[in-house]
């Protein structure tokens, strides 16, 4: 079985993105993530290692995004449950990063060392999302296609990639640690490869890291 390679993207920014509010499914791009869409669109092979299939979160600035990439390569979308951003505690959505309680939340949840298991409230915690990390990366593995475009939200793009460098030994805080000095921008591009190996575990690998139209690549 041939290689597989991966096109991660995050979505472009949005409204509330640029207010600083965190999201639940809703809400648009804005004007600027429109046009990180677009460019980002024109940065995939259009012949040789043509991408074959573009599957998105059904949230609503992935299905946006995913659209505009979609028509430069006139395309369709599939979408996938398992793309979609970590369900964040229902105390801070809506609500501004710079608020003192979202604050403290967020501090506890993301930006502290703790125990694998910690559950805020109702949020979506790590041990559930490293599951759906590695459950998603089972998903590719049973794609029959070689070249996928995935467009998805940053910290469940952070957890994929942390889950690919460290596997099933990834701690919380290993987690933390790496989410924090490697950021995930609006439309950034991620690109990873699967490569099948007979008889023994596939290998993946990192390529790219958060590449975006006026940044050098960053590649691990």
């Amino acid at each position: 079985m041939r290689k597989q390679v991966i096109y991660f993207v995050r979505h472009g920014e949005t409204e509330l993105n640029a207010r600083g509010i965190r999201q639940g499914p809703d809400g648009p791009l804005s004007p600027k993530g429109i046009e990180q869409v677009k460019e980002v669109s024109k940065r995939f092979p259009k012949k040789r290692g043509r991408p074959k299939v573009i599957i998105s979160s059904p949230f609503q600035r992935t299905k946006e995004t995913a659209a505009i990439i979609a028509k430069e390569l006139n395309m369709k979308v599939e979408y996938c449950d398992l793309l979609v951003e970590r369900r964040n505690p229902s105390e801070i959505i809506g609500h501004s990063g710079e608020e003192r309680e979202t604050r403290s939340i967020v501090d506890k949840i993301d930006k502290s060392f703790h125990e694998d298991d910690l559950r805020y409230s109702d949020e979506e915690n790590f041990t559930d999302l490293k599951a759906r990390a590695k459950a998603l990366l089972k998903y590719i593995s049973r794609r029959r296609e070689r070249q996928i475009i995935m467009v998805t939200h940053g910290i469940f793009l952070k957890m994929v990639a942390s889950y690919i460098i460290e596997g099933d030994k990834l701690t919380a805080s290993e987690y933390n640690k790496l989410s924090f000095l490697n950021p995930m921008d609006n439309a950034g591009l991620t690109i990873c490869t699967r490569q099948p190996r007979f008889l023994r575990k596939a290998k993946w690998e990192i390529l790219v890291w958060n590449s975006t139209p006026k940044e050098r690549d960053r590649k691990i």
